[in-house]
């Protein structure tokens, strides 16, 4: 190919809101206030509409955000939090780093948990479950939000892939107590940093993450309790608030360009497209395909200069971490049979019509002789 087509473009994602973005950072350097301040609050009142919650905290990561709720929830040592094993490696670092254990179910072949696999791994010590939205596909959360209100189970959405995304119209991290989010420079809405963000109903733990982002000091001169710093910085904010304004025109975008990609490669018979289940509006953080020969069709796609991704290759219980736990190869089927078909194609919101024909050519050239 005479071009390129990366898998990720950075740099050229600033480009439509750059002069934006730096007025409003211009704003936040004449105003002097750089750690929390106006900027954060504002974000955090228009993220919490975004998400159709009450409250919405700023955070350092999304990683933050997950550690916080499950503090908030009073879980840690000795309890059980049971999450994806097939996700990024925060979605169960988090439960680790809250002094709880991370416990794993299998998923089915849309990416996410599956309920009845997670009502198996339930035992007495099981306090809440953490449904993954991955890839930016809502988690089956009605079956998940039953099976946690009969068995007696907080339940807490990772949605750090998937900002804007909605189940039978309701935007996810508000289809349970505690949402949170990524805002990673990755990510749908993304800062030029790090940043996260909780969201909830729930004032009493809006108040407590309030308190726990900030070292446990409700004021200059007192301490509750020992805990981090986790705080969004101003700039990001006021970087965030630019790009929030923009975040259904990207959806729009990534969204059209799935479509693309589904109505290019509906004949091929050895690659399997992702599309949205009954109810859900998904935002495509990823656009993972189920590819036979994945790891040929890697190589053979790098010749034709177009960039890929595999999300993941090797799940959580599977890593060092996870073994030590008592993991091996075998216990969650369906996921580690996922990992050697999953590949991530190029699907941000500035590739061009063009840009998604000449992958999806190059996969139909692929199959037509592998």
């Amino acid at each position: 190919m005479s071009t390129s087509i990366p898998y990720v473009n950075l740099s050229h994602r600033q480009h439509p809101q750059r002069e934006q973005m730096l007025q409003a950072v211009a704003g936040v350097l004449d105003s002097g206030q750089f750690i929390l301040g106006e900027e954060t609050e504002r974000f955090e009142q228009e993220f919490a509409v975004f998400c159709g919650a009450r409250y919405a905290v700023g955070l350092n990561s999304g990683t933050d955000a997950l550690i916080l709720a499950l503090r908030c929830l009073g879980i840690g040592p000795g309890d059980e939090v049971i999450t994806a094993p097939n996700s990024y490696l925060a979605s169960a670092s988090c439960i680790a780093l809250a002094g709880a254990v991370p416990k794993f179910a299998d998923v089915r072949d849309d990416l996410n948990l599956d309920p009845e696999a997670v009502a198996r791994a339930i035992t007495p010590r099981t306090r809440a479950i953490i449904p993954v939205h991955l890839t930016g596909k809502p988690a089956a959360m009605k079956e998940l939000s039953a099976l946690a209100q009969e068995r007696g189970v907080e339940l807490i959405e990772d949605a750090a892939q998937a900002v804007g995304a909605a189940l039978h119209g309701k935007p996810v991290g508000s289809l349970s107590r505690i949402g949170c989010f990524s805002l990673h420079p990755l990510k749908n809405l993304n800062a030029c940093g790090d940043g996260g963000m909780l969201v909830t109903d729930d004032e009493s733990v809006w108040q407590r993450a309030r308190l726990l982002r900030n070292h446990g000091q409700p004021s200059r001169n007192d301490c509750l309790e020992f805990s981090m710093v986790s705080r969004l910085d101003s700039i990001q904010a006021a970087i965030l608030r630019v790009k929030l304004r923009h975040l259904e025109a990207i959806t729009a975008s990534r969204r059209a360009n799935a479509e693309r990609y589904r109505l290019r490669l509906a004949a091929c018979r050895r690659l399997q497209c992702p599309v949205d289940g009954p109810g859900e509006f998904c935002v495509y953080h990823t656009f993972v395909v189920q590819a036979d020969k994945r790891d040929e069709l890697v190589q053979y796609l790098q010749t034709q200069g177009i960039g890929t991704a595999i999300h993941y290759p090797v799940p959580i219980h599977l890593m060092t971490v996870g073994r030590r736990l008592g993991h091996r190869e075998g216990d969650f089927p369906v996921c580690e049979r996922l990992a050697g078909r999953i590949l991530s194609l190029p699907i941000y919101s500035e590739l061009s019509g063009q840009q998604i024909d000449a992958v999806a050519q190059a996969i139909l050239d692929f199959y037509k002789t592998n």
